[in-house]
This record gives C-alpha cells, structure tokens and sequence, in this order.
C-alpha cells in the first residue's frame, strides 16, 4: 500500500487553520477536495522535508514545496476541484487568479510585513512566540526581508521619497480588487455557484488573513468589513471547512 500524501505547512492562529497565505490557499483546496492528506502543522519550516512551508510529500517520496504544483499534484491524484468548470470558468479562474497576484499580493505583504505597527504587534508578535528557541531570535526578522524582497520584485525599484505615493496607489488598486470580487461573487456561495473550486481557495486565503487578524492598522480591513458578501463568504467557508480550527469569523 502507497504511503500518505503528508502536508507540511504553518501551524493555525487568529482563528484560522493557519496563518501563512500559501499554506491557507493549499490547506483550503485539499478540505474542498477530500485529498487524504497526513496534515502537521508546525512552526519550524526547517522540520518541512523542503525547509520551507508549504511542502506536500507525495505518496512516492517527492517533495513539492509551490502552492501552485502542490495543487497540481492533487489534481493528478483525482482531487480536481475544478473538473465541472467550462473553458470559460477556466479563463475566468487564470484572470482572476493574476489579478489577486497584482492587484491584492503586494498589499498584504505591505500589511502585514512592512507597516511597522502591524509587523511588531501582529505578525513578528506570533511568529516569535509560536516558534521554538533560538530560531524565534532571527528567523521573523529573515522572513521579513524576503517578503520585502518579494514586494520588491512585485513593484519594482522605487527611491524613498516616492514610497509614500507607492503606498496609496497599492491600496488603491487593493481596495478596487475587492470590490471587483465582491461584484463577482454577488449572492452567490461560492465564485462559480454552489460548489467550491480552486480560486475560491486563494480567494479565501487572501480574504481571511485580512478578515480574522486583529491589525492595529488595518486600513484594507476596514474596506474589506464594509464588502458584507466576502466577509460572509469567509465566515462560510471557515464554518463549513475548518468548524475545527475555532474557525468563527470575525465580522
């Protein structure tokens, strides 16, 4: 008999079954699919068989570490969330999925890594408390850098006098992607009807963060608690999917 498939990924907080975007959006597909999945949740990413989270270990010992081809694989093994979709849901799915990317991604990474308060007293705050001893020390400040990095790499060089400016037209295009998706998903369960396929699952994980975390500064929150139908789809999600994980949300 073929070993489990075992998911490597963030360990859970803030009412959610775990507080790293990648791992959400995975952790979320495979609770959409059924995938038999060996989940452990940790806080040590060098305990992962990659040295990073997330990373599913496949039944034959291949170790996939991209939420992207950790999805893939599913889909390989007939856990395909997106089987019932048209050619047109499809196209929809590639759209919507590269507009998260833009217009959503370098937000939270700024929310959550880079605004200062929310840093020091969200993000570092669990980070450094959940980890054990002595990575708790240096491994928030490196995951810091890399997410600037990584913005960096979204948004391109800028000098110091223009972040400000930055700043505004990147919360600016967030707040219109939200809206944008609050008019897609209108009365509807889920983006594509009543079942849930593989964009909801990066669609939640990004609302959710942004939903369930206390931010002390939390201007996107704000304009995401106004959009009623995305932070009811989030509370859905989490009840239906995670009714485990103290998933109530935060309304």
């Amino acid at each position: 008999m073929a070993a489990p498939m075992e998911l490597f990924c963030w360990s859970g907080g803030w009412g959610l079954p775990s507080v790293d975007l990648d791992s959400l959006a995975v952790l979320t597909y495979a609770r959409f699919t059924g995938a038999p999945l060996k989940v452990h949740k940790i806080t040590n990413p060098w305990r992962s068989p990659s040295g990073t989270l997330p990373a599913l270990q496949t039944s034959h010992g291949e170790v996939i570490s991209v939420p992207h081809k950790i999805i893939t694989h599913l889909r390989k093994e007939k856990y395909n969330a997106d089987y019932d979709l048209s050619a047109r849901q499809g196209a929809d799915t590639l759209a919507f999925m590269s507009l998260l990317e833009e217009k959503l991604l370098p937000v939270l990474i700024h929310t959550f890594w880079v605004d200062a308060k929310n840093y020091v007293e969200v993000t570092r705050k669990w980070y450094a408390e959940a980890m054990p001893f002595p990575l708790n020390f240096f491994l928030p400040g490196r995951m810091q850098r890399q997410y600037m990095e990584r913005l960096q790499l979204l948004c391109g060089e800028h000098r110091p006098e223009e972040e400000e400016e930055l700043e505004k037209e990147l919360y600016q295009e967030a707040r219109e992607c939200l809206t944008l998706l609050s008019q897609r998903l209108g009365s509807q369960k889920f983006f594509f009807g009543d079942a849930p396929a593989s964009l909801d699952a990066f669609v939640f994980s990004y609302l959710a963060l942004l939903q369930q975390a206390k931010l002390p500064s939390g201007k996107l929150q704000a304009h995401l608690r106004g959009l009623h139908n995305l932070c009811a789809y989030c509370t859905h999600i989490l009840s239906l999917y995670f009714p485990w994980e103290g998933g109530k949300g935060q309304m």
